[in-house]
């Protein structure tokens, strides 16, 4: 009789299980029990207990999301401004810098152009912002200028081009790295035209680039039409970001 009694006074527990785990709620699922005797100790309303769940399960469902965005964005590495090196470059605007870390560029649909020599951090600051605005909810991807012509060429070639453009579409903030490293042929310069073109004042797009403006058309196979067109765009609603000094990889090899 004893283990009947038992039996039927887990039932309601059990049962309680099976649906949070339904529902999906798995923060719930492990915490019910122990704030439930935490309750019953420090005398909370029931209320108050179930605002504690709910906090909870609100916290650990932004965490997951949060996660979920960042492995989406594919950061070769994470990077944040905090690990920044302001005292290694020459010529940086810290206040304009810090000031795009409000992320509002994203809202108003522009872009951003970090222009500097290797090793000066352009993509620790473009990814650093792009993680930024995973952290506020924004869908963000991490791309090369090469990858993405790579891509896009290969589908293309497959008959997928409009769905392989989408890809690069649908993030509210597209981050672009290393523009100008490798020069670009006419037809990867069209594909990339296209996707610059698509998203003007309709997402966002970081860009790093190592050359100055007036030597795109070298980037982009002598095309100066195209380059005109695309700078046109491009900078409409921008903002430049110029940094200047010697490689920060040359520092740590002088200090080693």
């Amino acid at each position: 009789m004893g283990t009947d009694r038992r039996t039927l006074s887990n039932a309601p527990t059990e049962a309680l299980r099976a649906q949070l785990a339904s529902l999906k709620l798995p923060y719930l699922l492990e915490h019910f029990e122990p704030l439930a005797q935490e309750a019953g100790t420090e005398q909370w309303s029931h209320v108050e207990y179930l605002a504690r769940l709910i906090e909870g399960e609100a916290h650990a469902r932004e965490d997951r999301s949060i996660q979920r965005r960042v492995g989406l964005a594919r950061f070769p590495v994470l990077k944040t401004l905090d690990q920044f090196d302001w005292t290694w470059p020459t010529k940086i605007n810290r206040p304009q810098i810090q000031n795009l870390f409000r992320l509002r560029f994203i809202e108003e649909k522009g872009n951003v152009i970090f222009m500097a020599n290797v090793g000066l951090g352009k993509s620790h600051l473009s990814i650093a912002l792009g993680h930024a605005a995973c952290l506020r909810g924004y869908s963000v991807l991490f791309t090369t200028a090469i990858d993405i012509i790579n891509s896009l060429s290969a589908a293309q070639a497959q008959g997928n081009l409009k769905r392989e453009l989408r890809k690069y579409l649908q993030p509210r903030l597209l981050v672009l790295d290393e523009l100008g490293y490798l020069p670009i042929d006419k037809h990867g310069a069209d594909l990339l035209f296209q996707i610059i073109s698509e998203r003007y004042e309709r997402g966002a797009l970081i860009i790093t680039t190592n050359r100055a403006y007036k030597h795109w058309p070298e980037i982009f196979n002598q095309d100066s039409t195209l380059t005109s067109a695309l700078l046109d765009r491009l900078l409409h609603h921008s903002e430049t970001v110029v940094i200047e000094g010697k490689s920060y990889r040359m520092k740590e090899r002088i200090e080693a």
